[in-house]
C-alpha cells in the first residue's frame, strides 16, 4: 500500500531528517519527496511504499503524529488511494 505522508512547521534544523528516519525506522520506503519554505514555514509531502511497514496503518498514523508533537510538527498520513479520490472532487 501507499501512502502520503505531509509535514508542516515552522522552520528549524534537522526536520526532514528526523521525518525520515522515523519512517526508516519502520521499514518505510521513501518513494518521492517534496519541501519548500514559506516565509518561515516548512512544508513537505511524501510518497511513500508501506509494503514493509512494521506497524499496522493506524498504529503508524498515532506513531507519527507523537512523534511530530515532540519537534512541534504536524505529520499526518493517508491512504495514497483516498487521498486521490479526496482531490477528484
Amino acid at each position: 500500500m501507499k501512502a502520503i505522508v505531509s509535514v508542516f512547521a515552522k522552520d528549524s534544523k534537522g526536520i526532514t531528517a528526523f521525518v525520515t528516519g522515523k519512517l526508516a525506522e519502520k521499514e518505510i520506503n521513501i518513494l518521492d519527496i517534496s519541501q519548500t519554505l514559506m516565509q518561515g514555514y516548512f512544508a513537505m509531502i511524501m510518497l511513500v511504499d508501506l509494503a514493509d511497514c512494521t506497524m499496522n496503518f493506524d498504529e503508524l498514523a498515532e506513531y507519527l503524529k507523537t512523534q511530530g508533537e515532540g519537534r512541534e510538527l504536524a505529520i499526518h498520513i493517508q491512504r495514497q488511494d483516498i487521498f486521490e479520490a479526496m482531490h477528484r472532487i
